[in-house]
């Protein structure tokens, strides 16, 4: 059975009663249950549901742009008016975008549900061009809280609420902790967040880690800017950027420097939802596992989700990061995306009964 970490315990009873997921025994899939083996076989068994986007770029106060991609729904059943159509504001991982295999899967627990869904993708990642020279990284949040504000005036009379994976879970507590109650939100779901930077990249770097996941990691990142060279080279050493074998390395050389921290231990500190945790204003269930190497059992902080009546934390005790495989040939649906479609649905259809804690 998951490890349910809440201390409120009207929270705790509304999981228990419509998000029975959380208490029933997750089994992996017997002949990949071991976290990494999870994590690198997810993208490649899992279906991948064919979604039909509208894309829209808005406009950013520096100039940038961000693309969204929308999944209107508007064949809803069960909210046929637009105005008031639940809304789920879904965050990829670190090079993640909308066409990431967990994402369409959430997209579609959410069309059969009769839910609307909009993914926000980073700067420079989906396609479209980099108009000033400024990517993304987990600490900062602007370009969250344009998205939020530009969603939440759209259908002002939706209820709204997120759900973030890997980084994107990450993005979404650091910017649930600065915003506290003061956000359109509900509510939101963390799935295979990193809680703790330092822990996450010193796990990472362990031999086996950096060849099953560093490298390639850093190779994406270095992949997702190239295309944006001549922009970026306005402002950094793309050479010396492109020779970054670390996700570390290319955060020291590329990411902190970007966003203007001192050092990358100035960086790190400020990306770690751990030290924000305490300051969530709203309902917040997450999702981990504690044999994922990209968020190490021993970092998630415990003891500081027992001292915020709006947090929960779901632990498995296998799962890897973003697997939750589960079934002999687990091709459709994971855990992770049971207790997506219980948690959204829950808030959705009952939320008022914790939103008095």
């Amino acid at each position: 059975k998951p490890q349910l970490v809440a201390s409120n315990d009207r929270f705790c009873r509304f999981l228990e009663e419509y998000c029975p997921v959380v208490t029933e025994t997750y089994y992996p899939t017997i002949w990949c249950w071991e976290g990494r083996v999870q994590t690198l076989l997810r993208p490649f068994i899992t279906s991948r549901p064919q979604v039909q986007y509208r894309n829209e770029l808005i406009k950013t106060a520096d100039g940038g742009q961000i693309s969204l991609d929308w999944f209107d729904n508007n064949d809803s059943l069960y909210y046929p008016d637009a105005s008031t159509r639940p809304t789920v504001l879904l965050l990829p991982g670190l090079t993640g975008t909308s066409k990431e295999s967990y994402i369409l899967h959430m997209i579609h627990q959410s069309e059969t549900l009769g839910y609307r869904c909009v993914v926000f993708n980073n700067r420079g990642i989906a396609g479209e061009d980099l108009l000033t020279p400024r990517t993304y990284c987990a600490a900062n949040t602007e370009d969250l809280e344009a998205v939020i504000h530009h969603v939440h005036s759209l259908h002002p009379s939706a209820p709204f609420m997120a759900a973030g994976v890997s980084m994107g879970g990450m993005l979404l507590l650091n910017y649930l902790g600065k915003t506290g109650r003061d956000t359109p939100l509900m509510a939101a779901a963390i799935f295979s967040a990193g809680w703790n930077v330092f822990e996450s990249v010193e796990s990472l770097e362990k031999p086996l880690n950096w060849l099953l996941f560093n490298y390639y990691l850093t190779t994406c990142l270095q992949s997702s800017i190239s295309r944006h060279r001549q922009m970026l080279e306005k402002l950094f050493d793309m050479d010396l950027v492109m020779k970054a074998r670390t996700v570390r390395e290319f955060d020291k050389q590329f990411t902190s420097v970007m966003f203007g921290y001192r050092t990358i231990d100035d960086y790190y500190e400020d990306a770690s939802p751990c030290r924000k945790l305490k300051s969530v204003g709203i309902p917040v269930l997450c999702l981990n596992s504690v044999d994922d190497v990209f968020s190490p059992g021993h970092a998630i902080p415990v003891e500081t989700a027992k001292q915020n009546a709006n947090v929960a934390l779901v632990l498995t005790s296998c799962g890897g990061h973003i697997g939750f495989l589960e079934g002999i040939w687990p091709r459709k649906c994971t855990y992770m995306d049971r207790v997506f479609k219980q948690f959204v649905q829950a808030i959705f259809e009952h939320g008022n009964k914790i939103f008095s804690m």
